[in-house]
């Protein structure tokens, strides 16, 4: 199932699911030693491939019981150079990693959308730097360069889409989101906020996207917020702002933690999933069209389907 089914931007009040915390349900939940956070090298082995497929179907499975669409995440969110290169991979290594967990997922989500299930392999793409703070800043030309060859594995392995997760400041989100539209795939940008519901570079979450969009003509089909709280962004969404209509999506954290002490903690706090679920219904109450759903660090099969609960 490709993304001509669907049109990112023309998606009104349709529901479409997310997995959770795949990361933290790796190492928290299955015991597995992820050096700096990485998923991707799993993709690599024989039981790593079974490891993610497990995490993943349990997901896809929600999704198709409660008759809705879901976004296939690629587990590629520290597969770039900085974070590839600490890992041993060249950039020739990377990209074909890159290309194979596009067709990997479309494997896994083959079944599911033969079934008549919406299923759109969405190439993740993460920051260069660290997730929760703002380091090794470009500016959004230097962006595009640094993310593009990613992007272009994923488009030549057929990925639906690219999203840009846990982004922590603009000038990067531009830049990969110029990279995709130069590649010929649709973009959403999903931002993180601290406590305070801005970005941890400072910005607001309206500066952020209007300078997005700004910067790119209006180039993402939609965005996000990701790995915080409802608690820390519910205050901060009000109004009805041209730049509200943009976000389209959730992915939420568990706990209400802050970064740095989620950063520091050595055990899983997994929140309320019941509580999780009915502040996604508040949400959505307020915000019909804000119906990509899913989670972020913490979150497992309990949340989304908590969230199905509430919100379907």
């Amino acid at each position: 199932m490709t993304n001509a089914k669907i049109d990112l931007r023309e998606l009104g009040e349709t529901v479409l699911l997310t997995d959770g915390g795949l990361e933290t349900s790796l190492v928290f939940m299955d015991g597995l030693d992820l050096p700096f956070f990485a998923a991707f090298p799993l993709l690599g082995e024989e039981e790593g491939q079974d490891r993610l497929a497990r995490y993943f179907r349990q997901f896809l499975d929600i999704a198709e019981q409660r008759g809705v669409g879901f976004v296939l995440d690629t587990p590629t969110w520290r597969a770039n150079p900085d974070w590839g290169g600490k890992l041993g991979y060249s950039d020739k290594a990377l990209s074909a990693t890159n290309r194979h967990a596009v067709s990997w997922a479309r494997a896994l989500g083959a079944p599911y959308a033969a079934r008549g299930m919406v299923v759109l392999v969405n190439g993740v793409v993460g920051p260069r730097g660290d997730g929760y703070r703002v380091d090794a800043v470009m500016t959004t030309a230097e962006a595009e360069n640094y993310h593009i060859d990613q992007i272009k594995a994923f488009r030549d392995a057929g990925a639906d889409m690219v999203s840009a997760i846990t982004m922590t400041y603009s000038h990067e989100a531009a830049g990969i989101a110029c990279a995709a539209m130069a590649s010929g795939l649709p973009s959403v940008i999903s931002f993180t906020v601290e406590t305070d519901g801005r970005l941890p570079s400072g910005e607001s979450l309206k500066e952020a996207i209007e300078t997005v969009d700004d910067e790119t003509d209006g180039a993402p089909a939609y965005f996000m917020i990701n790995c915080a709280h409802p608690s820390h962004f519910d205050a901060v969404l009000a109004g009805d702002g041209g730049w509200v209509g943009r976000i389209r999506g959730v992915r939420a954290n568990a706990s209400a933690r802050s970064h740095a002490e989620l950063d520091a903690a050595t055990e899983l706090d997994p929140g309320d999933p019941v509580d999780l679920g009915r502040r996604y219904r508040a949400m959505r109450d307020r915000f019909g069209h804000i119906g990509v759903l899913g989670g972020c660090c913490g979150t497992d099969a309990r949340h989304i389907a908590a969230i199905c609960d509430a919100c379907l």
